[in-house]
Order: C-alpha cells, then structure tokens, then sequence
C-alpha cells in the first residue's frame, strides 16, 4: 500500500503541474533552464520564475513592436538574444504600473528586484550554455531596495488581540455565531503565529501528528523544503490542547482527515482563509496600523525574541532564515537602538560632580 503523501509533497505536485502548463505559452528553452535548475531550487520557486519570464514575455511582444510577429511559445534563442539593456529597463517601468484584466497592478523595488533576478537567472543559463551572445542583463542597475521599519504589534496590542479572539467583542451577531464554531481554531493559529514565529505557509501544512505534547514541539516542513522542529511555550501548548478537544469532534472530509486546522467547509485551511482571519482581528487590535498580516505576527514574534535574547542567530534559526544577513538586514534598527542604549548606559562622571580646578589654573586666573 502506497504511503500518503503529505501536504507539502501533494502542494509541490499541484505547483508543477500547473508550471507544466505555464511552459506551453513559453518559449520551448525555458523549460530547459527550469530543469537546469530544478536541483538546487523548490516547485514554487520555479513557478514564480516562469510566472515572471510570462509576464515580461508578454510586455516585449505587446509594446516592442519588434517582438509582435510571433507568438511567444515560437521565439527561439534568436529572439531572445536580441533582447537589449534598454528592453529591460524599459520593462522595469512598465512594472511600475500596468493593467491585467482591468485593474491596476503595481510593483515597489522588492517586486522589481525579484523580476529582474529571474531575468538574470534565465540569461545567465542562456549565455552560459552559448545560446545567446551576451548576457545584457548584467548592464541593468538592480534596483535600490528601501528598507521599510519592522511593522509589529505591540505588547499592550498583542494581549487585546488575543483578549478580542477570545470574547468577541466588536463583532455583530452574525459574527458572533462565526466565532463561536472557530474560536478556538482562530485563538490556536494567532497564538501559533505569535509565540512561534511560525510561516503562514507552514501552518497550514500542519497535521496533528506533527505535535509532540511531551517534547514541547511540532515538525514543520520550512520554505526550501527541509524540516525543522518548532518549540513552543506553555501557553501555546494549553490553547492548542484546548483547540484539539474542539477538533476531534469535527468530520474532515476526505483527504483532509490530519489536517490540523479545518476550514468551515471541513477542509486544511488556505494560506488566503488565515491571511483574511487575522487581518479582521489585527484590525480591530490595532486599528492604526495597516496592512496586518501573519507575516507581521511572525515579526512581532522575531522582535521579542531579538529583545530579550539580543542573538541575531538565534533569531534567524528559529525563524528558518538560511541567510543571517536577512534577519540582520530585518532586524538593523533595533540592533542600533541597542547600542545606542548602551551608549546612554556608560556614565563617565556622576551628575553633579563638580572637576577638581588644578592649582597651575588658579594662578593662571
């Protein structure tokens, strides 16, 4: 009997399936280089890069007029290498703001970074491989990356929030009645997010026999792939053990049976249902601050963590950064208000000493 696979095997079964798609409206060399880099790369991320190669095939084929006499899928390396530095900076201007589908889409730096780093990717593979002449890629700026201040709750905002998922409070009657059938699974998921660190990506791909009561932990599959154990406090374990008595009196559906947390359909939750969940909450926690996710939960938690232990290492293992430098980078300004805290620490006379005058100085006056 075949083993079953687990939640994260069959989303990277779905992901490349739907990136096979994506390759029939690409150029036939773009699914070599996605299986020149499949080794060292995930599903999801060969998925972005195709997504990213479509988007800014369809910008040369649209609005470079020397690209519109074919359709995509039939360019050849021919066309590809006639790409030029100007095509791409053009492109990137074009990311700025453009239409799909009607509505306005926008890219900051990070979005343009990103692209032009598949870009990069992709050309690096074509000129390495000698199916182009040159890699023009590498006489484009990267764009400048802005480092934004860590968005975070407080902790005066983190127990409301909690204190709101709890009771209900400001929430209509219907609402009321929502939170009643999930307020235990809403309550185990923030507290998740808080007292963990744990990806919204990672949560969802939670079972319940990922749990181990008597470790103090859960296995968690991270974002490259690997896996990791989590460990969580005392107060995470009560709200999930409180959580779980709520769950054994569900019925999932079928293929959702281990699923840790269900939507109100019986199925494993989506990254788009938590995403939502919390917002509502936040919302109401901390109305003055925008744009709350579980991303900003996971901050909250990587922030406490770094004041009180003062380990950016640390840090960057239990969040599952492989690179320090990313948590650094994240983490720079509270690192400089610690040293600026030690600076106000250091006293090299108490106040109101008043310094000797030396006799040499007297009769000078």
């Amino acid at each position: 009997m075949a083993k079953e696979l687990s939640y994260s095997q069959r989303r990277a079964q779905e992901i490349t399936l739907l990136t096979r798609e994506l390759l029939r409206e690409l150029p036939a060399v773009c699914a070599d280089f996605l299986r020149a880099i499949e080794p060292t790369t995930q599903p999801l991320t060969r998925f972005a890069y195709a997504c990213d190669l479509k988007l800014f095939f369809q910008y040369l084929h649209a609005e470079v007029p020397r690209f519109s006499n074919a359709p995509v899928e039939a360019w050849t390396c021919a066309e590809l290498g006639d790409v030029g530095a100007r095509d791409i900076s053009m492109y990137l201007e074009y990311l700025s703001l453009y239409y799909k589908d009607d509505a306005a889409v926008t890219n900051a730096e990070l979005g343009k970074m990103r692209k032009l780093s598949t870009l990069r990717s992709f050309y690096h593979y074509l000129f390495k491989n000698a199916l182009i002449n040159a890699d023009i890629t590498l006489l484009v700026d990267m764009p400048k990356r802005r480092e934004k201040p860590i968005i975070r709750l407080e902790v005066d905002e983190v127990a409301r929030l909690l204190d709101l998922v709890e009771s209900g409070e400001k929430q209509t009657q219907h609402q009321k009645h929502y939170n009643d059938n999930v307020r235990l699974r809403d309550l185990a998921i923030i507290t998740l997010f808080l007292g963990t660190g744990i990806r919204v990506s990672e949560l969802v791909g939670m079972d319940i026999d990922d749990l181990d009561f008597d470790l103090g932990g859960f296995m968690v599959t991270r974002k490259g792939g690997g896996q990791a154990v989590l460990y969580f406090p005392d107060e995470v374990s009560k709200v999930l053990k409180d959580y779980l008595r709520a769950r054994r009196n569900m019925t999932p559906l079928p293929g959702h049976e281990n699923a840790l947390f269900l939507s109100l359909q019986n199925k494993r939750i989506s990254v788009r249902a938590v995403q939502v969940m919390v917002k509502k909450y936040a919302s109401q926690a901390a109305p003055l601050k925008k744009h709350l996710s579980p991303h900003k939960l996971r901050s909250t938690f990587g922030t406490n963590l770094y004041q009180e232990t003062g380990d950016i290492y640390l840090v960057a293992d239990v969040l599952g950064h492989s690179d320090v430098n990313t948590t650094r980078r994240h983490y720079a300004a509270m690192a400089d208000e610690r040293r600026r805290m030690a600076a106000r620490k250091v006293k090299l006379r108490d106040e109101g000493e008043t310094r000797p005058t030396s006799e040499s100085g007297n009769a000078d006056k």
